[in-house]
């Protein structure tokens, strides 16, 4: 059974964190426009909804990953996934952005016709009903992970395990480890987060690693951040905290960049500071990788490190033979006895939140774009999508964004135009991955996703400060992102455009 179609300005698909922020600067900038915000789930909150895994929490501060129009205001700069789950629920309450919502409306395809100049999603309940709306604009914040499922390697054995084997992604609610001994498979931020949350009511918790992640201590109450507030008025010190540490997030990458060693004495320095005398702390927590070449792990208050030094928790760096009954025999021989085994070995990612795109009846391959600015893709009318950085919080990329979207859009309805799509002769391009990490997760995908160059607009830059003035400041009709006033042509003639651009 299918309902009519509904007819918006712009769709937002997912009510996440970047979702809510794109509801807030459409209405706000774009105050004509009619909009809606369709999300396959049952509530607002996208990743921070899905994930219920103990000790959740945020993998940046909060000053920075929080919205820059409603800034954070609890104490903790590093904060639990409810918390931010709660955020996000009362800034759309707040601003009224929660009234665009429909929820359980999981968006199956996106089909553009050249004709109408304008999209047409259909969406798909719990029920099975199918819906379509209509849209002159279309706004993928979709993330891009996988919530159907984790990755999940196959292990040997893994079905002679007589406990309980889980993937974090889908935690149990009724999963009781009181008294357990627990291994978590994994180095990674969710390993990380999972370890000393467990241990005040775990027997032992010990984390199993094939190879070791760069892990890097923050204080979970921001002290400079308290300062401010007493010096300043509120609003003003929460501007001065967010400008304060995304200039230490962007510094902190550079040293990395440019002085790898250094960084790597540095977290070494750390580890050595917080862990016990005598601890293997090159064998634990020295990457073969340099730093950045994935992401940093953050703990606030060292607390991986006290949960090492509680005796509470372990780290074993060695490989899997197989599962047994009892628990895991390693490649060393050694045997771990659990009596819950979780792998936390990652994510999948998904492209555009799995939305099969249609341009005049062409099916559109991600994997076969280029990424305009960070946000739009090649050849593709009207459209946009919302990544983060991978090197900062995810939010501040994702606002521009959608500044960044309600600038074309204003531009637009000034000049008349219909259509906007970003021209791109992809032969002309020399392709690099999407995002710049050798993390298992980013390469298992990387052939799937669109594809970043070397060269600007198609550059996909990991600085938030250049592409700001890029994004807020830069020529909105540059000869790269075309304008039309009438239906833009279909896409079987855009070679043809594209070769008359070059020339």
């Amino acid at each position: 059974m299918k309902k009519s179609a509904e007819h918006f300005d712009v769709i937002i698909i997912g009510a996440g964190l970047s979702g809510v922020g794109a509801g807030y600067r459409l209405q706000t900038r774009c105050p004509g426009k009619r909009y809606v915000i369709l999300e396959g789930r049952a509530k607002i909150g996208g990743t921070w909804d899905l994930f219920r895994y103990p000790g959740v929490r945020s993998d940046s501060d909060m000053h920075t990953l929080g919205y820059p129009f409603r800034p954070w205001q609890e104490p903790e700069a590093i904060a639990e996934g409810a918390s931010i789950r709660n955020y996000i629920r009362e800034t759309a309450e707040e601003f009224g952005i929660d009234r665009h919502i429909r929820f359980r409306q999981r968006v199956l395809s996106a089909s553009w016709s050249s004709e109408d100049a304008r999209w047409t999603v259909e969406t798909q309940d719990d029920e099975g009903t199918i819906s379509r709306y209509r849209c002159n604009f279309l706004y993928g914040c979709t993330g891009y992970y996988r919530y159907e499922s984790g990755y999940q390697p196959e292990f040997p054995g893994s079905e002679q395990f007589r406990g309980r084997f889980l993937h974090p992604q889908r935690w149990p609610e009724d999963l009781e480890y009181r008294g357990k001994r627990v291994v978590v498979i994994g180095s990674g931020a969710t390993a990380v987060t999972l370890v000393p949350a467990m241990v005040p009511t775990a027997a032992h918790v010990t984390m199993l690693q094939r190879s070791p992640s760069y892990v890097l201590s923050l204080p979970q109450h921001d002290p400079v951040a308290d300062l401010l507030r007493r010096i300043f008025r509120l609003r003003t010190a929460l501007r001065l905290v967010r400008w304060k540490n995304i200039l230490i997030n962007i510094a902190l990458y550079q040293i990395s960049r440019l002085a790898p060693s250094r960084m790597r004495r540095m977290l070494r320095a750390a580890a050595v500071k917080d862990l016990p005398p005598g601890y293997e702390v090159d064998r634990h927590f020295s990457p073969r990788y340099q730093p950045w070449d994935q992401r940093l792990c953050l703990i606030p208050d060292s607390d991986l490190y006290k949960a090492i030094s509680s005796g509470k928790a372990s780290i074993v760096t060695d490989e899997i033979e197989k599962f047994t009954e009892r628990g895991i025999r390693l490649k060393s021989g050694k045997d771990l006895d659990a009596d819950i085994i979780v792998s936390a070995t990652g994510l999948r990612m998904l492209a555009l939140g799995g939305v099969q795109l249609m341009v005049d009846g062409e099916p559109i391959q991600p994997k076969r774009e280029f990424i305009y600015k960070g946000t739009m893709l090649s050849n593709v009318p009207n459209f946009a999508f919302c990544i983060g950085y991978t090197n900062a919080p995810w939010t501040l990329r994702a606002d521009l964004a959608s500044s960044y979207v309600c600038r074309v859009l204003n531009h637009m309805e000034r000049r008349g135009y219909r259509t906007c799509t970003p021209l791109c002769d992809a032969g002309s391009l020399e392709p690099r991955p999407l995002l710049n990490l050798t993390s298992g997760y980013v390469q298992r995908a990387a052939a799937d996703l669109p594809k970043s160059s070397s060269k600007a607009p198609w550059l996909i830059r990991q600085n938030y400060i250049r592409d700001w003035f890029t994004m807020r400041l830069g020529r909105v009709e540059d000869g790269i992102l075309q304008f039309a006033k009438t239906a833009s042509v279909a896409r079987a003639t855009m070679a043809q455009e594209v070769r008359a651009v070059g020339d």
